[in-house]
């Protein structure tokens, strides 16, 4: 999965990145920071073949000059699915090491694929239409309608190290609970056997009592006699009514008062005051933590949409629309619109435009947890009176009808569900409990373990092979893992492959011989990552 390289090539700081702002111990910087045609260079310093090629994706830059580049490749013209990699460079242009999804050669016999696209199309939309009526796991509704296939695209399948001529399909249609679903289907160009399947609309199910941020500011844009919910401050990100509607993009909320809701789910209008707040607070927390400006780190703000369908028990976020959708939950009057929902969802897009985590397996789970955790940071960073921060996932929100929360961070088990720590059968768990594994590590690195009180809140969190561990503090523990899903992890990075990418992380920050390297390793020990 990594291979070490020598300082075989240098390259121009000033050709490859511009107009990059270095503040703290990082700066982040688009794909559009990679000027020049730097991709060929970069493929003969990591003796790529010659029918291979990088397409920049993302660039950190640290303090210091050091640069780590995110590229996806292609293979003849064709994307590669698992071809991601990252470039460490040093300040001087000298690549010192590189990180690989698969590290296995591309050499493919032909670029002649036995079966034709058409039929590859309904292949895939056939075997999405034998899950019909049955839930892809505990965590889904079951699919009960299949609307729309996407045209089949020509992909080189790489993610299992056995690269192969294969189709990428997408196959839309809904769930039985009302929730979109947009899978996309890889099938063996040779046999249309089906590689891999993705479901890229994320949810977080939930159910809630009514509006939870309270009284809070909010920056509105006038239009003539009219406020609307729409923040030029933040990319213009703004929030829409879709009327109970499950397509479109909704009405801009608006009114004449710029004073929007009553705190009461019964008014339409305060929905909206929890969504564009919630997506305020995660643009606020990833600028002001990260430096990150926006999502993408574009400065492009996202849409959010309220009362989406009828008695919709969930909300979800969807890379396709770059938007957050809120239902009402049962009865249309328990709105899904709780601040860590919102930063959970929202973190899906931030996962998607940087380390983009498979969804399923190990991967899955180091992406659930990554949603998990920044939605906790989030939450932290709001610090409302109505909502006080904890280590807890939708405690507000009620799903399980007797008061408990969706998932624990301290103690993952306690939902009867989700693992406290690694084994072999993690990766088979649905990836909402195996994300238990990376929740209890970022607790365990942030406040340590055993019992303790926090914000009011009480916890109990024990290691794997019975250690106490102390916490460096979750600012410190968010440092960390945003840098390693930023500059280490890639599409299919796994639980060990986590704890090396946390642990280069650490030494960036912090070096390699300081309490929160050791730390790191410690709290990884903790949930019997070795």
């Amino acid at each position: 999965m990594k291979r070490k390289l020598a300082a075989v090539a240098v390259l121009s700081a000033t050709a490859l990145l511009t107009g990059v702002v270095q503040a703290g111990a990082v700066a982040q910087a688009g794909p559009a920071s990679l000027t020049g045609d730097q991709s060929g260079p970069l493929a003969k310093a990591l003796k790529l073949g010659g029918q291979e090629k990088l397409v920049a994706k993302d660039a950190v830059v640290d303090r210091d000059g050091t640069r780590h580049l995110r590229f996806e490749r292609t293979y003849a013209g064709l994307p590669v699915l698992g071809g991601d990699l990252v470039v460490h460079q040093s300040a001087g242009g000298s690549v010192t090491s590189v990180d690989k999804a698969v590290g296995a050669q591309l050499a493919l016999p032909s670029l002649t694929p036995k079966i034709p696209a058409d039929r590859a199309a309904e292949q895939a939309t056939g075997a999405v239409r034998s899950t019909v009526g049955i839930a892809a796991d505990e965590d889904e509704s079951p699919i009960k309608a299949v609307h729309q296939t996407g045209k089949a695209e020509l992909v080189i399948w790489a993610s299992d190290g056995n690269p192969r001529l294969a189709y990428r399909t997408t196959v839309e249609g809904e769930r039985a609970d009302g929730t979109p679903s947009s899978q996309l289907l890889v099938t063996d160009a040779a046999t249309g056997q089906v590689l891999s399947t993705h479901e890229q609309v994320q949810t977080a199910s939930g159910s809630g009592k009514g509006v939870f941020v309270g009284s809070v500011p909010l920056t509105t844009t006038q239009s003539g006699s009219s406020f609307q919910l729409k923040d030029a401050s933040r990319g213009g990100q703004a929030t829409y009514n879709l009327a109970n509607k499950t397509s479109g993009s909704g009405t801009l909320v608006a009114n004449t008062t710029n004073s929007f809701g009553n705190g009461l789910a019964s008014n339409k209008e305060s929905a909206a005051v929890d969504a564009q707040f919630g997506a305020a607070a995660t643009w606020d927390f990833y600028k002001n933590t990260f430096g990150r400006n926006g999502i993408k780190n574009n400065g492009v703000g996202a849409t959010s949409r309220v009362h989406y369908g009828s008695n919709y028990v969930n909300a979800f976020w969807s890379d396709t629309c770059f938007c957050m959708s809120y239902g009402d939950g049962a009865s249309n009057t328990h709105p899904l619109t709780e601040i860590d929902v919102a930063g959970h969802e929202m973190t899906h897009g931030v996962t998607s435009a940087t380390a983009g985590l498979n969804y399923s397996g190990e991967s899955g789970g180091l992406n659930e947890a990554t949603s998990d955790i920044f939605g906790t940071m989030v939450e932290f960073y709001a610090n409302l009176p109505t909502n006080p921060p904890n280590y807890w996932i939708g405690e507000l929100i009620n799903l399980n009808g007797n008061g408990t929360p969706l998932r624990y961070m301290d103690k993952p088990s306690k939902d009867g569900r989700s693992a406290d720590s690694w084994s072999s059968s993690v990766g088979g768990l649905d990836v909402h409990y195996s994300s238990g594994v990376a929740n209890h590590f970022f607790y365990l690195l942030s406040e340590g373990s055993g019992a303790k009180s926090i914000n009011g809140f009480s916890y109990n969190s024990p290691t794997s092979n019975g250690s106490s561990i102390a916490g460096i503090g979750r600012d410190k523990a968010a440092q960390i893992w945003y840098r390693a899903l930023t500059v280490y992890f890639t599409s299919t990075t796994n639980y060990a492959g986590a704890r090396t990418g946390t642990l280069k992380a650490a030494s960036d920050l912090y070096g390699a011989s300081s309490a929160e390297y050791a730390a790191v390793a410690a709290a990884w020990s903790g949930v019997n990552v070795n």
